[in-house]
């Protein structure tokens, strides 16, 4: 896998609403995002932090792929 960028929870808010999701809940620091498609409901927790440490922020791109395809996430994630 290529080199992520570093991305804060703001970046991940913003990304994963491009995709439908949206804030259903926080709790401290961290934000449920959650969409519903195909009566199936996707949640995805991100931690509101000014810089997502990588080991994170890989799970949640793994994550994020069970739901949105790898050829529309990829850009987000990575440098060009």
């Amino acid at each position: 896998m290529p080199k992520l960028n570093v991305l804060s929870g703001k970046d991940l808010i913003k990304i994963f609403s491009h995709f439908g999701f949206f804030i259903e809940s926080q709790k401290g620091s961290h934000i449920k995002l959650s969409r519903i498609t195909l009566n199936q409901r996707q949640v995805l927790v991100i931690p509101n932090h000014d810089e997502v440490d990588i080991g994170t922020l890989k799970a949640i791109y793994r994550q994020a792929n069970k739901y949105i395809n790898e050829k529309e996430l990829f850009p987000h994630f990575h440098s060009a």
